[in-house]
């Protein structure tokens, strides 16, 4: 059976500040989404949420970019916007960067990750879902599932993953993709990824089916809008088990968190942290930033599940981790390398700042 599985996420108000998600909010986007599933339009779906932004999980047979799922997406968070402003919610409707809907929701605020797939026997997905911090920070973690034989033993061992993966990346700034192949191509791949903020994997395939592996979303708001509406919280849909890396080996990156960019108005560098649904509340110094792993097996294009893979307590280490790298990076304040990059703060007060001060500065003599 060939199935779609579409992830779009949108803040659409947070619950206090950029904390949390309102209940109210989470259950108007389920009722839209039973709609839609009771008018044939969705084989399934599930609403849940990462921080402040809510997260519509849906499974059809109409394809990637197609016009009625992205409407619906759309329609769902303009509904919920309502309700947010009616509660005074923070931020309502903050990644809806438009009043009307052009067919699709790329480019207007909403993350996105989509893939179009012939559903196996057993076919087990994970989908990562993050808050405060930007797109490229799938980059790491997708590099260690899909390249890396310290992290996944498939690799070495499991014929059907010896052949390797491509890694499809793309230029967000200058609007260009490039496919590199592993394992031959991983140092070229790395000198790219290696700058999340510019060069971003949007998906994997694997080099002995050409199957898609896995899925991200990569749009910048910052790119989009001109100027600093929030960070980009993106989404990631990795297929596991069988010419896929296992579940294990899909998770395993996130033992160690590594340190990537968002947290406290979207202009610091913090530490991932791996975490259950429940406890996807970024709260000190609105951080640090955090990721979610809903497990789902679909058959049938039904979403059975989900897991909640991080509430495993064998991820409590990588979150004494994150909180520890947290109190480091909070030590040097609005210095670098807790802040991020001039380049990187072209989005907010620096040119301002600098256009004040262009006339003070005066030319060395030395």
């Amino acid at each position: 059976m060939s199935v779609t599985l579409s992830v779009i996420k949108a803040d659409v108000g947070g619950y206090v500040g950029h904390s949390e998600s309102h209940p109210d909010l989470l259950a108007q986007g389920a009722e839209c989404m039973a709609v839609a599933k009771k008018d044939g339009l969705l084989i399934d779906c599930h609403v849940t949420k990462c921080g402040d932004d809510m997260q519509l999980i849906m499974t059809h047979e109409e394809g990637i970019n197609n016009e009625h799922i992205h409407k619906l997406a759309w329609d769902t968070f303009l509904e919920c916007t309502q309700i947010a402003r009616k509660l005074g919610l923070y931020g309502a409707g903050q990644d809806l960067l438009s009043d009307a809907f052009s067919g699709n929701v790329r480019g207007m605020g909403p993350g996105l990750a989509e893939m179009e797939i012939k559903e196996r026997t057993s076919e087990p997905v994970v989908i990562f879902m993050a808050d405060k911090t930007s797109s490229g920070a799938w980059n790491f973690p997708l590099y260690k599932m899909f390249a890396d034989p310290f992290n996944t033993i498939g690799l070495v061992i499991a014929e059907n993953l010896h052949h390797g993966f491509a890694f499809e990346v793309h230029d967000v700034k200058g609007h260009k993709k490039v496919t590199f192949n592993s394992p031959e191509e991983i140092y070229d791949m790395l000198v790219l990824i290696g700058a999340p903020s510019h060069f971003m994997v949007k998906a994997v395939y694997s080099r002995n089916t050409g199957e898609i592996a896995a899925v991200s979303s990569t749009q910048r708001l910052a790119l989009i809008a001109g100027r600093y509406v929030g960070k980009d919280d993106p989404v990631c849909i990795v297929r596991c088990q069988g010419e896929f890396p296992a579940v294990g080996e899909v998770v395993e990156p996130f033992s160690s968190p590594v340190l990537v960019e968002g947290w406290m108005r979207g202009s610091h560098m913090g530490p991932l942290m791996p975490v259950s649904v429940g406890d996807s509340t970024p709260t000190r110094f609105d951080g640090p930033p955090r990721v979610i792993a809903l497990g789902f097996q679909i058959t049938q294009g039904t979403l059975v599940g989900p897991r909640d893979l991080f509430a495993d307590k064998s991820f409590d280490s990588a979150r004494n981790q994150a909180s520890e790298m947290a109190d480091m990076m909070r030590r040097h304040g609005p210095f670098e390398p807790h802040r991020l990059p001039l380049e990187e703060m072209e989005y907010t007060t620096m040119p301002q700042v600098m256009r004040k001060l262009e006339k003070r500065f005066l030319p060395l003599t030395e």
